[in-house]
């Protein structure tokens, strides 16, 4: 039997033989596509080719790419870990041929290597062809069908839908019909029973799509139409792991070689054992899955955060760690214990676990450690919600409540309805889903962006010319309307361009297109998928005309400085803590830098003030910059440039050298480090777990800023009589407002003793409660301290009500004796009611409640009505 690794490495070596570049795989992060955050499919990485944006470097290319599908259309997200064959990361083995072999070629290499290298029994193979659609005027794809019938009998080959038989890139672009091809891996007796053809896309777990040949050869226009590709492409994709499966005749990809070795560990580290229970096997599974997501997603440089694609990487870990939590019985970190069995698996195929593992590991440890103290929270939240909705009689919790609990503290909704049932309640799920529907309808509405069909002004490729020059002779190729949050822009592409595009971590440039009628100002210049894409407000009025593009030249010179600081600090950080620091990130702008980098513990100061004139060292040294435009990469590795993990590097790539700084960018570069003139450190800070920050300005800001220090510390100096000795005089100067405080604190504490003794010698006693109400003129601290000072007096049949005036701001603190509550009466419903009065509002425990407000004049009848409300 074939290993996992075997059968990827027969893959590659397949493809290899028929003439197919073997690429590695992109990032499963994607970075300068708009459209995408997660590498989601095979053809990702190819997509700028196929739109037709880049020329293809070779004809035919094949790999294993690394996937995920957890938003969006493809959301597997739900089914993963409750049945046995969907994945979050999964990886697809792809071939693709741009303008070389078509549907004859495709199908006839998949039959080859399925059927005569991987030995899969003919009998077992079904394939789908798409049927057609009359009402776009699409024929059945005949051609496809004729080709299979060379390999299968006409009862193998099925007809299917637009919805399973017609791939679409998106709402428009490149588009066409695909054939999937189905392995029936049922028993012989099941097979006799039913045909394989009459399983297909029914869902059955034994019959299964395993490849998917993609025959690209229309674009989908904004109006829906269709118009022929002009060059035919093939891009297949094959499940790795259900191709595992069914050669190693199992029947869930979990009893592979790929997730086997996971889950005895799982199994070893809970003292569970996968196969004893359904709630256990589903947790394992979930867990053995989504470690493989978040341990690539942080070697591909995607941090769990708050947005975006950190916040889908957070939410998949939570998953995991949720279900660990409630059925293996993890109330400690456990996922990160598992990476070192990750990488044992898989880091021979992909390398860039082994060398990010440190990181991957404390990651995942501290994201755990962070959500188990959430899941505490969460947990005793509901525990109250439950004990308030007893308490009007009712067993059911508001679906709002539930949607806080998910949406503010992470708790997922099956969580709180296994704790609900195990107390015999439940959740109103119809306003919890209307809850969320209304939060999708938000997200959708501010992300929603709407493009029009790209109109051609005249054919041609773009050349970036911004390297040697910020203002060039140029026009317009296309341009297109895009209409996002109810604003209209858009979106032009030059035939020269000296603007650079967004693009690792350094902002677009600005600026105008001119000539001798009109300006245009250009607001930003974005890449996608390669491409330099320039947004503004306005057409020219005659688009055909010849402009001038001028970008920012001030701007672009503060983004090279800043850029070129940026490379510099690189290096000195190296130097300073070691080579283990790689960058994780960066933002370059016109206003500062900032560089996260990975270590694992706060910089200290002297390690900053180190790295600090090291940088400003280098800038004095005023090095030349030595660019290499078009190096052999292999040469540029030996050269020692350093590459930052999940960019994507052709054979040849730009090298830039100040000294001994040596980096792979396509930034704007000062010409030599003295032009940017000074460094300063503004702040260090923690990103994530073993993820440093330090934001830094350069040049004419450090100016700026040394000028704000200076006159902050003449204007100190003013307030201390321009004492000589400034520290001094400031350390004495707190040293006396502590001894003052002391005396203010210690003279609080007598009046509160009076005003106690004197409020104790006043109470009133009315149904055989001794009642205490009063209004003064103290801070709400200590009309809270007076309010438990006398709780220890009195301990039982005790009604403290008290308003306190701060700044013109009441305050309404009620404090109730233990038994008195036991008796029905509840602080925090008394103040919320009462808190109307003062216009504010509030709330607390049974025993001990405030409430806060602005209008003082309501204090005496906010008393006056919580004394009502108990009957007092």
């Amino acid at each position: 039997m074939m290993t996992a690794n075997e059968i990827r490495e027969s893959f590659k070596n397949f493809y290899r033989s028929k003439g197919h570049q073997i690429v590695p795989s992109a990032p499963m992060v994607v970075k300068d596509d708009p459209t995408l955050m997660f590498t989601n499919a095979g053809m990702n990485q190819w997509k700028d080719i196929i739109l037709g944006n880049h020329p293809a470097k070779y004809k035919r290319v094949a790999d294993s790419q690394k996937c995920l599908r957890v938003s969006g259309k493809h959301n597997d997200l739900e089914e993963v870990g409750h049945d046995t064959y969907h994945h979050t990361m999964f990886e697809m083995l792809g071939n693709w041929s741009f303008g070389d072999y078509f549907k004859e070629g495709a199908i006839d290499f998949a039959w080859e290597y399925l059927v005569e290298v991987l030995h899969v029994d003919p009998n077992d193979l079904y394939v789908t062809v798409f049927e057609g659609s009359p009402s776009e005027n699409i024929p059945r794809d005949e051609e496809a069908a004729r080709y299979w019938s060379k390999h299968l009998p006409a009862d193998h080959i099925i007809d299917g839908n637009k919805h399973d038989n017609f791939w679409e890139m998106g709402d428009t672009g490149p588009c066409g019909p695909c054939s999937e091809i189905h392995v029936d891996s049922r028993t012989p007796a099941e097979k006799a029973q039913v045909p394989g053809r009459e399983k297909v896309n029914k869902d059955d777990p034994q019959v299964i799509e395993i490849w998917n040949i993609v025959f690209m050869q229309f674009n989908r226009k904004a109006d829906g139409s269709l118009e022929p590709l002009p060059m035919h492409v093939i891009d297949t994709g094959m499940g790795f792991e259900r191709l595992v499966r069914m050669l190693q005749g199992k029947h869930s990809n979990y009893d592979t070689d790929l997730f086997q070795p996971m889950l005895r560990a799982i199994g070893a580290l809970s003292g569970k054992r996968y196969g004893d229970g359904e709630k256990t096997d589903i947790a394992m599974r979930v867990v053995a899955d989504h470690i493989r997501t978040i341990a690539f997603s942080i070697a591909d440089g995607q941090l769990p955060g708050n947005a975006k694609a950190g916040y889908v990487i957070r939410r998949i870990l939570r998953r995991a760690v949720r279900y660990a939590y409630t059925f293996l019985n993890q109330k400690q970190a456990f996922l990160y214990k598992l990476v070192p069995v990750l990488i044992a698996d898989m880091g021979g195929a992909y390398p860039e676990l082994k060398k990010q593992e440190r990181l991957i590991e404390k990651v995942i440890e501290e994201e755990e450690e962070a959500f188990l103290r959430t899941l505490d929270t969460g947990i005793r939240l509901l525990e109250k919600m439950m004990t308030e909705t007893r308490a009007v009689g009712k067993r059911e919790i508001s679906g709002t409540d539930a949607f806080t609990l998910y949406d503010t503290f992470g708790f997922p909704l099956d969580l709180t309805e296994l704790i609900l049932r195990e107390n015999g309640m439940t959740v109103d799920e119809s306003a919890f889903d209307a809850e969320m529907q209304k939060q999708k309808q938000r997200a959708r509405h501010a992300a929603t962006i709407e493009t029009g069909d790209w109109v051609i002004v005249r054919e041609g490729e773009t050349n970036f010319v911004g390297y040697d020059t910020t203002e060039c002779e140029t026009s317009i190729l296309r341009y297109r309307e895009v209409v996002q949050k109810k604003q209209t822009f858009y979106q032009i592409v030059l035939k020269e361009t000296p603007f650079y595009a967004e693009s690792g971590g350094q902002v677009g440039d600005t600026g105008v297109l001119k000539n001798a009628d009109e300006t245009i100002e250009i607001i930003d210049t974005k890449k996608e998928n390669d491409l330099p894409i320039h947004l503004t407000q306005k057409l020219p009025a005659h688009i055909a005309a010849t402009f001038v593009a001028c970008v920012d030249e001030k701007k672009r010179a503060a983004c090279a400085a800043n850029h070129s600081c940026t490379h510099l600090f690189d290096f000195a950080l190296r130097s300073v803590l070691g080579n283990h620091v790689e960058q994780k990130g960066s933002l370059v702008t016109s206003e500062g830098l900032r560089f996260d980098f990975s270590h694992f513990q706060k910089v200290t100061d002297e390690q900053l003030r180190e790295v600090e004139h090291i940088v400003n060292a280098l800038i004095r040294d005023d090095i030349p910059l030595e660019e290499h435009r078009h190096m052999p990469i292999d040469e540029a590795k030996r050269l020692g440039a350093i590459a930052l993990f999940g960019e994507k590097y052709g054979d040849e790539v730009r090298v830039v050298k100040f000294g001994p700084s040596v980096e792979f960018c396509g930034g704007t570069h000062v010409t030599a480090t003295g032009k940017i003139g000074m460094a300063r450190i503004a702040s260090e800070s923690s990103v994530a777990a073993g993820v440093r920050r330090i934001e830094a300005i350069t040049g004419e800001k450090v100016e700026e800023w040394m000028n704000t220090i200076q006159d902050v510390l003449n204007g100190v100096r003013t307030l201390f009589n321009h004492a000589p000795d400034l520290q001094s005089a400031i350390k004495k100067h707190i040293e006396e407002n502590a001894e003052l405080k002391k005396q203010v604190e210690d003279f609080l504490k007598e009046k509160t003793a009076l005003v106690k003794a004197k409020l104790l010698a006043n109470a009133v006693e009315k149904n055989g409660v001794k009642v205490i109400s009063t209004i003064l003129p103290v801070p709400p601290a200590v009309a809270k301290d007076i309010a438990f000072q006398l709780k220890g007096e009195i301990a039982s049949d005790l009604f403290v009500v008290i308003g306190s005036i701060e700044n013109e701001r009441p305050t309404l603190t009620v404090m109730i004796s233990e038994d008195l509550v036991k008796g029905g009466l509840d602080a925090g419903r008394l103040v919320r009611e009462a808190a109307t009065l003062i216009q504010g509002g509030g709330g607390g425990q049974p025993h001990f409640a405030t409430a806060g407000g602005k209008l003082a004049d309501g204090l005496s009848m906010a008393i006056d009505k919580v004394l009502a409300l108990a009957n007092l």
